[in-house]
């Protein structure tokens, strides 16, 4: 797609390619980042356009995060954060660079369903281990 075609691009057309690097699973905060930042501006009425003037961005970069196709930097996100007059910290929570305070886990069962380096097997089994530990 060239430049002039992502000028054009109103971000509802599809979703990310598989074969994208950056539409791993990895990436899964930059998708809610994205529509984050999309909410909050939508919240604020201004225009997507509006949004990358006053963040210093180019419009078709900031489409791109909001459909979840790049990954903003700090910087970027503390652009959009001011040009939104929204808190810095959400948008680094919601991106993942600075961790969610208000999520704490109390028990292991929510520190287990919490990890999202465990499969949802091994999730299975170490909440029966757990649970055994917990019966005797």
């Amino acid at each position: 797609m060239s430049a002039a075609d992502e000028l054009h691009d109103d971000g509802d057309s599809g979703d990310a390619d598989s074969s994208d690097p950056d539409s791993s699973d990895e990436t899964a905060g930059v998708f809610d980042v994205g529509g984050f930042i999309r909410s909050q501006r939508e919240l604020a009425e201004m225009s997507l356009r509006r949004l990358a003037e006053l963040a210093d961005v180019s419009n078709p970069y900031l489409s791109q995060i909001e459909r979840g196709l790049r990954k903003p930097s700090a910087e970027v996100l503390q652009q959009v954060a001011q040009a939104l007059k929204i808190s810095v910290e959400q948008l680094y929570v919601r991106a993942g660079i600075l961790p969610d305070e208000d999520r704490r886990v109390s028990t292991v069962p929510e520190a287990i369903q919490a990890d999202r380096d465990l499969s949802p097997e091994q999730k299975t089994a170490l909440l029966q281990v757990y649970e055994s530990f917990l019966a005797h």
